[in-house]
């Protein structure tokens, strides 16, 4: 691992039906995304990390379970300045740089959650005012998902396609906006993403956010929750 840094697996702050709270979303938003406060409180306290803290977080696939701890913290509260995600991963990290099998002694501290008012975790019902309103709404499954079914006007982007498979990072900032561009998803519009998988919207959502796209929502239910709720699917 990356000299001094602290390990927070992916499945430890990924909430089950027993860890997710009411109170981490909206009234109509999928809130299973989240743990609790308590858990997530509790978890980045024995990992040593205050409430203040600068993070940077990395893993070995792209960055894309990075993405999704990133996004946890945020939504709970995390000031979201002071989180980073490592472009490029840890196999990219070693080629260059120094690693150790030596875990830093972590200090305990009181980490406290503080959930802002509001965050971009949106359910069903704002989605479809967005819609209404001509926002952009972005599936970002892979392309066989989206040809077997998404919300009428979605416009497909696989994460992948913005990550450079030999450097495993970001692709160039010019090559990813001219994608992004593309596909009419540009900073002066309204972007709501949604996907069924936690870590492929939140990679999407970081990069948009280190691009100074503002106005972006998230939604995270399943197509199989919108449709059950009697709302339209595609197909292509």
């Amino acid at each position: 691992h990356l000299p001094g840094a602290v390990n927070v697996p992916f499945d430890s702050f990924r909430a089950d039906d027993h860890a997710a709270t009411s109170e981490d979303a909206p009234d109509d938003a999928n809130g299973g995304m989240l743990p609790s406060h308590d858990a997530f409180e509790r978890l980045m306290s024995e990992a040593g990390v205050a409430t203040d803290d600068e993070i940077v977080a990395y893993d070995d696939t792209h960055g894309v379970f990075a993405a999704r701890f990133l996004v946890t913290a945020e939504f709970l509260g995390h000031d979201p300045d002071r989180l980073h995600l490592l472009d490029g991963d840890f196999s990219a990290w070693q080629l260059d740089h120094e690693t150790t099998t030596e875990a830093p002694a972590a200090e305990p501290t009181s980490y406290v959650v503080e959930p802002p008012e509001t965050t971009p975790l949106v359910g069903p019902d704002a989605v479809a005012a967005a819609a209404d309103r001509g926002a952009v709404l972005v599936d970002t499954r892979e392309d066989w998902e989206y040809e077997e079914g998404h919300i009428p006007g979605a416009i497909a982007l696989d994460w992948r396609e913005l990550v450079d498979e030999e450097t495993r990072g970001l692709l160039p900032v010019e090559e990813v906006q001219a994608i992004l561009d593309d596909r009419g998803i540009t900073p002066d519009r309204e972007i709501v993403l949604y996907c069924n998988t936690a870590r492929r919207i939140s990679h999407t959502y970081v990069v948009l956010r280190h691009l100074g796209y503002e106005d972006i929502a998230f939604y995270e239910g399943s197509l199989t929750e919108w449709e059950a709720q009697g709302r339209p699917i595609e197909q292509d």
